[in-house]
């Protein structure tokens, strides 16, 4: 059986982020291809990580800058390796590729982290994202080296995999769209109506800066517009990892309730009447927005919440970016029985024309298989990416051997 090994920055935590999720996905994509797979990370195990045994994954603990790793991967030889974001490339990528030359190296971005923080950048600065932000950064130097040292990268939005290709001049053969990747069971499960349903929903990772920028907005200025309208609305915001100053928004009076973690996330989105993801900077595509199309529940977002989602330029809900704009499109889709009714039939015919899982596994797979098959003359094509693994392994492989022996003093 063929093995690979994911090298992750976390461990998975499909119940916290869409990020976990995706990455389950992918297990289940590549054992699908027959491999045999095995998860390290030198990132400490938490209370919410998946156990990866239940999904017939090995699992090892794995240190930064020690050779005990390449110990360990001489001994496993893959055929494959995903390293899970970039910076687990620049960690191990020269590792794997003096112990394991002819592993296939893929590279799981999950978003385009330059995007994300030039946007970032930019918001906070009150003015518009340009291209020099990007061109400029110094964290694009990093990523866009990675993608261009791996054989392929995984691109989770073709808004991201266009930006690549127009800005960074990034060969579209170390691209591969890969979205979320939804079973059959999930995008036909059965949703409650407009009647079972109640309240609004907002949920995401409080750990990850978009998602808490978006519970302050809802906190100041949105959701005071839409209790104006809605005098007994009530907002449930669920996220792992609540930290103090965002439970001290919680508050009964005006039915803004901080309810943290939560067990089964559907469940959650299945028994709200709307959903709203009010993201000023980000970048890839929404894990919340995504559930919310499979929960048939209709969604208010920013254009940059619904990037890369659209089908056919139709939301299942509303695209708005001013609060007045976002509060008004959230009570009409709360109040309105018919439009509501219309945009939650969309939510699941989008997700299926997105997401369907049977056409991204077949796609990944023959990607890889072909690569795979002709790994030589595509590292020949790529001469960017041999010329920075010269460069990189050496002065990363020296930092790094300099860092152990420090680490022994």
């Amino acid at each position: 059986m063929k093995k690979l090994l994911i090298i992750g920055y976390v461990w998975p935590e499909p119940n916290s982020s869409a990020a976990g999720s995706r990455m389950i996905q992918l297990i289940k994509s590549f054992q699908q291809q027959q491999y045999q797979i095995t998860f390290a990370s030198p990132a400490q195990r938490t209370e919410h990580m998946v156990n990866l045994i239940d999904y017939y994954v090995d699992c090892v603990d794995i240190k930064l800058n020690c050779h005990s790793f390449d110990n360990f991967i001489t001994q496993l030889q893959p055929e494959l390796v995903v390293f899970d974001r970039f910076m687990m490339e620049e960690q191990f990528g020269w590792r794997v590729s003096e112990s394991c030359p002819q592993a296939l190296k893929v590279l799981d971005t999950e978003d385009f982290f330059t995007l994300r923080h030039a946007r970032h950048r930019a918001f906070k600065q009150q003015r518009q994202l340009t291209d020099v932000d990007l061109l400029s950064s110094d964290l694009a130097q990093r990523e866009v080296a990675a993608i261009f040292r791996c054989d392929l990268s995984l691109m989770i939005s073709l808004v991201e995999i266009e930006l690549l290709t127009r800005l960074f001049k990034v060969d579209a053969a170390l691209l591969h769209y890969c979205p979320f990747m939804i079973a059959d069971k999930q995008l036909a499960q059965m949703n409650p109506n407009y009647e079972q349903r109640d309240d609004f929903i907002s949920i995401g990772n409080f750990r990850h800066s978009p998602n808490w920028d978006a519970v302050l907005w809802l906190k100041e200025q949105i959701w005071p517009l839409i209790r104006k309208q809605l005098p007994q609305a009530k907002l449930n915001i669920y996220g792992a990892y609540p930290p103090p100053k965002a439970t001290n928004l919680h508050d009964e009076n005006t039915g803004f309730f901080i309810k943290g973690w939560v067990d089964d996330a559907i469940v959650a989105m299945q028994s709200s009447r709307v959903c709203v993801a009010p993201l000023r900077f980000g970048a890839g595509i929404k894990g919340k927005l995504a559930e919310a199309m499979l929960c048939a529940t209709p969604s208010v977002t920013t254009d940059i919440g619904a990037e890369g989602m659209m089908v056919s330029q139709s939301w299942p809900g509303i695209v708005a970016n001013t609060p007045q704009a976002f509060a008004d499109g959230a009570v009409k889709l709360y109040k309105e029985r018919d439009i509501w009714q219309k945009t939650s039939d969309l939510g699941p015919h989008n997700a299926k024309l997105l997401f369907e899982q049977h056409q991204h596994f077949a796609a990944l797979a023959e990607r890889v298989t072909t690569i795979s098959a002709t790994l030589v003359q595509h590292r020949q094509q790529n001469f960017i990416g041999s010329m920075l693994n010269h460069h990189h392994h050496k002065s990363t492989k020296y930092m790094a051997q300099w860092i152990e022996a420090k680490n022994k003093l």
